[in-house]
């Protein structure tokens, strides 16, 4: 009976010692990260009957368990997954729509003061200097904001190889943790907590970083990032690497070492923490932001030149390209087995949208994809694309060669335009501002019909006024015609105030009609046929034989007609099928950021909210009470002073038990 008690009284002490080392623990690491509270489980030991009933034996410790909540653990990963994607887009939107609200390093300054420099030169032929000054301020600009856009690609794709070495480490620690992990219990049979909390608190940080699934094998954990990706598998890790894009070779991707090499895996497949965020980011925002600046680059340089190439200028010369315009990029994958490449031209910048293509090739026919909303627009055979297929304002082209199923390409028609936005006029007297036609009335004229000044469109040539040209009036008929001769020996199309158009023919008279727009010079089969070339208007009532004649204009000094329409094209709606202005472009894309990084700052809030109140109902379930310890304490401390008493009575019976035996 006393070898029982003092097994009972010592097994109590043991107990008591491991509860106060167990609450010690807990409260030195109540501050550490990832550790959960940890708690000793006691049982008592079966009784021994004695006769008159079983006596117990005392307590045993069963094991310390540590406090965990897999499921709030689960929700605490899917949700800093999910903060972490938007934080790191957010993030990287969040200079560009600083970078677009500076006035500073914005665009619409210097794109403002650039038009009020040609209206300027409009109204005083004297303020060359000024208007070209500001060319070359605006053209700075462009490149200056395209090289700040292309800076922090840069960036990005630094990033993202510096976050595939964070996951691969943070694997490499989870493997070690799944092998020691094993070796600890297998030897104890108890499980190694401390080391459980360092492997949930690396698969936490592993899952900022990117989606994690984790899987249950005995006392291993299964890491699988992304779509399904296994990278931890007991202790075996598998690597990722950083790998070049086979058709952009400056744009970093993931892929997967193998023991045949490094296989490349789809941005689709790595959704996710920081990791995706910089993807989409890279793959949305700043691509958008890039081809929308780019967008407006070669809208506003197509436009000008293509207005001041129908200008003369102080030298008599027509005008020239005012701005260089980059030509699209087109690229070739490197993974490409067939030889042939494609070309891609703008032949429409009121069509062109913001976006880049993907060409694929199925062996029988190329799918051309637009990348910005992922729709295919163009489905076409080989001799199609041979000839040229035109989508959203672009003319793509396959080049000679070998085509082989599987073969891609990519087509960026915005990339480089701001890059490559400069002003190529230096010479101030090759600013076309003078128009290349002037218009007269002989004095001898009896009527009292007037002659605009006259306009030309993109179809004139300087021949067509070589010589001048006159149209006589014939009071008989009521018609215009050529100088001796019935009608005019080319198309002319007669236009009326109500937009309504009749095309003559070629030795037809036509008639007159006070107002009407009359353009000639130019056939156009069409179709529909048209006329283009020269347009003016007579208005008022001719008399009998009255010339009207339209001429090369020899006196370009002080006419500044062509600079007028030149200023016009800051209202002209020549962006987006027709539908804005370059201003009106420009807001879009500083909308576009703006509500993309407002929309990113919300939803990072709300997920930061959601992993706070995690961590809080994670902490309530399995973290440090410091009061609840300080309890456990007393409690422990109280259990270990009364076993220590019964040890000491029972000493003193055994030594009065003694005393009584010697005397």
């Amino acid at each position: 009976m006393m070898a029982n008690i003092l097994s009972s009284t010592n097994s109590a002490l043991v107990a008591a010692q491991q509860g106060l080392a167990t609450t010690a623990h807990n409260i030195a690491n109540a501050r550490t990260e990832g550790y959960h509270r940890q708690i000793v489980l006691q049982a008592a030991v079966s009784g021994q009957n004695e006769g008159g009933g079983f006596i117990g034996k005392g307590t045993e410790v069963i094991s310390v368990q540590r406090v965990y909540n897999e499921y709030l653990g689960s929700q605490l990963r899917t949700v800093q997954t999910s903060q972490g994607q938007l934080d790191a887009h957010y993030t990287q939107a969040s200079r560009i729509n600083n970078m677009l609200a500076d006035p500073n390093s914005g665009l619409s300054p210097v794109l403002q003061d650039f038009f009020q420099s040609v209206q300027n030169l409009a109204a005083n032929p004297d303020a060359r200097g000024s208007m070209l000054a500001a060319s070359q301020s605006m053209a700075s600009r462009f490149q200056s904001m395209d090289g700040q856009l292309r800076e922090l690609r840069v960036a990005v794709n630094s990033e993202i190889s510096t976050t595939i070495t964070a996951i691969n480490s943070y694997a490499e620690q989870i493997a070690d943790l799944n092998e020691a992990i094993s070796k600890a219990q297998s030897g104890s049979g108890q499980m190694p907590n401390d080391l459980l909390d360092q492997r949930d608190h690396l698969v936490g940080e592993l899952s900022k970083l990117t989606k994690v699934t984790v899987s249950k094998d005995g006392n291993n954990y299964g890491i699988f990032i992304g779509n399904g990706q296994p990278m931890v598998v007991g202790s075996t890790v598998s690597q990722l690497a950083p790998a070049t894009s086979p058709t952009d070779l400056s744009e970093v991707e993931v892929g997967l070492v193998t023991s045949k090499g490094t296989v490349r895996l789809s941005e689709s497949s790595l959704q996710g923490g920081k990791l995706g965020g910089l993807f989409e980011f890279r793959s949305t925002t700043l691509t958008d932001a890039q081809n929308q600046l780019g967008r407006i680059a070669i809208g506003l340089a197509t436009t000008f030149n293509d207005q001041h190439k129908l200008g003369k200028d102080r030298t008599g010369a027509m005008g020239g390209d005012f701005f260089n315009m980059a030509k699209p990029l087109s690229i070739h994958s490197n993974l490409n087995a067939g030889t042939a490449d494609v070309d891609a031209d703008i032949t429409d910048v009121s069509a062109l949208k913001a976006s880049d293509y993907k060409i694929n090739f199925d062996g029988s026919n190329y799918a051309i994809t637009r990348l910005s909303d992922n729709t295919l627009v163009s489905t076409s055979s080989p001799a199609a694309l041979a000839a040229g297929v035109t989508v959203d304002g672009v003319k793509i082209t396959l080049g000679a060669g070998t085509t082989v199923a599987g073969d891609q390409y990519i087509v960026k028609p915005t990339i480089n335009a701001a890059a490559g936005f400069k002003v190529l006029v230096s010479d101030l007297n090759n600013i076309a501002s003078a128009a290349p036609i002037a218009t007269t009335s002989p004095t001898t004229n009896t009527g009292t019909a007037t002659l605009s000044a006259g306009t030309v469109d993109k179809n004139f040539t300087t021949a067509m006024v070589a010589t001048p040209k006159t149209l006589v009036y014939n009071a008989t008929t009521g018609t215009l015609n050529a100088p001796s001769a019935t009608g005019f020996p080319f198309d002319v199309k007669v236009t009326d105030i109500n937009g309504n158009s009749t095309i003559y023919a070629p030795g037809t008279a036509v008639p007159y009609t006070s107002g009407a727009t009359i353009t000639f010079g130019a056939s156009l089969p069409g179709p529909p046929p048209d006329v283009g070339g020269i347009s003016l208007q007579i208005s008022g009532a001719p008399g009998n034989g009255d010339q009207f004649v339209v001429k090369a204009n020899s006196s370009t000094s002080g006419d500044n007609r062509n600079m007028v329409l030149l200023g016009n094209l800051q209202t002209a709606v020549t962006l987006v099928n027709g539908t804005t202005t370059y201003q009106g472009a420009l807001s879009q894309m500083v909308s576009m950021v703006g509500n993309k990084t407002h929309e990113l700052q919300v939803g990072t809030d709300a997920q930061t909210n959601l992993v706070t109140q995690l961590k809080e109902a994670q902490d309530a379930d399995s973290g440090v009470n410091l009061d609840e310890e300080g309890a456990n304490l007393l409690r422990y401390q109280q259990a270990y002073v009364a076993a220590g008493k019964v040890m000491q009575a029972v000493k003193e019976m055994f030594d009065t038990l003694v005393r009584l035996g010697q005397g």
